[in-house]
C-alpha cells in the first residue's frame, strides 16, 4: 500500500493541519517529511485556494477570492540525496479527487471552473469576460457534468496544475528581480503584469507565524502564480498518470511541492481559474540522475514524458485563428497569442448558435480536454493557432449540416450579483 506521506484533513484549513503546507517559493521552507529514491508515496492537496469556493449557484465567492493566499501546496517533501544540478525524476502514479468523501470543500465528489474579473487576473478573453463567472461540476467516477453547462459530459485528463522544487536563494532572486523589472514597465496595469513577493496571508510550512525565518520568507517568498525553471504552475494537462517529469534541483533535497489539482483542463486553461478545480491525492515515485542538469542540458524548465491515460476523443471540431485583431483591423506580426485569442472567440461564436450564452461557452473551452496547436509559425506576418475541440463531449450533434445548428435554451453559467 502506498504510504501518505503528507496527510489533509479536508475540514481545515491548511494553516491549521497537523503540517501546515505553504504558498510561496523559498530555499529556506523547511522540509515537511522526507523520502529516498526509488520510493512511491502519497501526497494529499487542498484545493488551491484552500476551499475559498462553495458548491452554490453564484460566482461571487469567485469574484472575492483572496488571492493572496494561493496557491495552498503540500510539502516540501526532501529526497534524501538530492543536490544542486541534479535531475529529480517525478513518475505520477495515480491521482484524482478526496477518495470517499462528500463535502464543502472542492474534491468532496465535486469541482468548479471559474473565471476571474479584470481586477482580480482575468482570463485570457478578459477584455471580451470581464466579471466573474463559475461553473459547478459533479464528478461520476471519470466523467464531470455541470448543472450550469447541460448538454456537455466528458471524461477528464486528471492532472496536478502545479508541482515543482524549490528554488535557490540565487534563482530566486532572479525571479524576483526580473518580475519586478517587467511590472515597473507598466506599474498601473489591470491585471499587473506579475505578482512580486506579498507578506499579506504567506503560509511557509511549519515555520512559526511572526518568527525571523518566517519574515524573510514571507517577504522574499515568490508567489506561485507561473511556472519558472523550477517547475511550478505549468497547468500542463499531459501530466496526467503515467508521466515522467525530470525537474532540476536548485537545493540540497530538491524539496518537492504540489498543488491545484485538476479533473479536467484544456489546453491553455484559458479562464485563468479554467480546469475543474479540486482537492484530493496524487502519488509519486521519485528517483534522481546526478549531476542531470549539465549532462542533458536541462537548465531553465523541466523535461516530461507524457502518460499513456487519456480520454478516448478521436473526432473534433478545429478551430482556427491568426494574428489578427478583427476588431479593429489590426495585423500583428506572428503572435501566437492572437492567433490562440481568435481561435478561442471563433469557438465561443460557434457554440453560442447552439443556444449557449458566451459565458458558457468560455467556461467549457477552459475545462474541457481541448488540444490546443501552434499550427503555423513561419508564414508572415500571420501565426496560425487552432482549438481542437472533442465533439464527443457533447450529447447534440455539433458538426454543421445543411440543415443549421438547432438553437436550444441551456440554462446559465453562476453570475456576480
Amino acid at each position: 500500500m502506498t504510504a501518505v506521506v503528507f496527510e489533509i484533513d479536508q475540514a481545515h484549513a491548511m494553516a491549521d493541519q497537523k503540517v501546515p503546507g505553504h504558498n510561496r517559493w523559498h530555499p529556506d521552507i523547511p522540509v515537511a517529511v522526507e523520502v529516498n529514491p526509488g520510493d512511491e508515496f502519497r501526497v494529499e492537496c487542498r484545493e488551491w485556494t484552500d476551499a475559498q469556493i462553495g458548491n452554490n449557484d453564484s460566482a461571487n465567492d469567485v469574484r472575492d477570492v483572496n488571492l493572496d493566499k494561493c496557491h495552498m501546496l503540500s510539502g516540501p517533501v526532501g529526497v534524501n540525496g538530492a543536490e544542486p544540478g541534479d535531475l529529480l525524476i517525478v513518475d505520477i502514479l495515480d491521482l484524482g479527487p478526496v477518495p470517499l468523501e462528500e463535502g464543502p470543500a472542492p474534491g468532496q465528489g465535486w469541482g468548479y471552473t471559474g473565471v476571474f474579473a479584470r481586477n482580480n487576473g482575468g482570463g485570457f478573453l478578459t477584455d471580451y469576460f470581464p466579471d466573474s463567472l463559475k461553473a459547478i461540476w459533479d464528478l461520476h467516477g471519470q466523467q464531470a457534468t455541470s448543472r450550469h453547462l447541460p448538454g456537455v459530459r466528458y471524461t477528464g485528463i486528471t492532472h496536478p496544475g502545479l508541482f515543482g522544487t524549490a528554488p535557490s536563494a540565487d534563482l530566486l532572486g532572479r525571479w524576483n528581480d526580473r518580475e519586478r523589472a517587467l511590472i515597473a514597465t507598466e506599474p498601473q496595469r489591470v491585471p499587473p503584469l506579475a505578482l512580486p513577493p506579498n507578506e499579506k496571508d504567506a503560509l511557509a510550512g511549519t515555520l512559526a507565524a511572526g518568527s525571523p525565518e518566517f519574515v524573510k520568507v514571507a517577504q522574499e517568498g515568490a508567489r506561485t502564480v507561473p511556472g519558472r525553471e523550477n517547475g511550478g504552475n505549468q497547468d500542463i494537462k499531459n501530466f496526467s498518470r503515467g508521466s515522467r517529469v525530470y525537474v532540476p534541483v536548485w537545493v540540497e533535497g530538491a524539496k518537492l511541492s504540489v498543488g491545484d489539482l485538476h479533473f479536467s483542463q484544456a489546453d491553455g486553461e484559458i479562464t485563468f481559474c479554467g480546469a475543474i478545480e479540486m482537492g484530493g491525492f496524487i502519488d509519486f515515485g521519485v528517483d534522481l540522475i546526478k549531476g542531470g542538469m549539465e549532462a542533458y542540458g536541462v537548465t531553465t524548465n523541466p523535461v516530461f514524458l507524457p502518460g499513456n491515460v487519456e480520454p478516448r476523443y478521436s473526432e473534433f471540431m478545429s478551430f482556427v485563428g491568426v494574428s489578427v485583431d478583427h476588431d479593429t483591423n489590426t495585423n500583428y506580426y506572428m503572435d501566437a497569442t492572437i492567433a490562440y485569442r481568435r481561435a478561442c472567440l471563433n469557438a465561443v461564436e460557434y457554440l453560442k448558435k447552439f443556444g449557449y450564452s458566451g459565458e458558457q461557452a468560455y467556461l467549457i473551452l477552459g475545462s474541457a480536454p481541448i488540444e490546443g496547436r501552434i499550427s503555423g509559425i513561419v508564414d508572415i506576418p500571420n501565426a496560425c493557432c487552432t482549438m481542437y475541440v472533442p465533439t464527443g463531449i457533447f450529447d447534440f450533434d455539433v458538426r454543421p449540416s445543411a440543415d443549421g445548428p438547432e438553437r436550444v435554451a441551456r440554462g446559465a453559467c453562476a453570475v456576480t450579483s
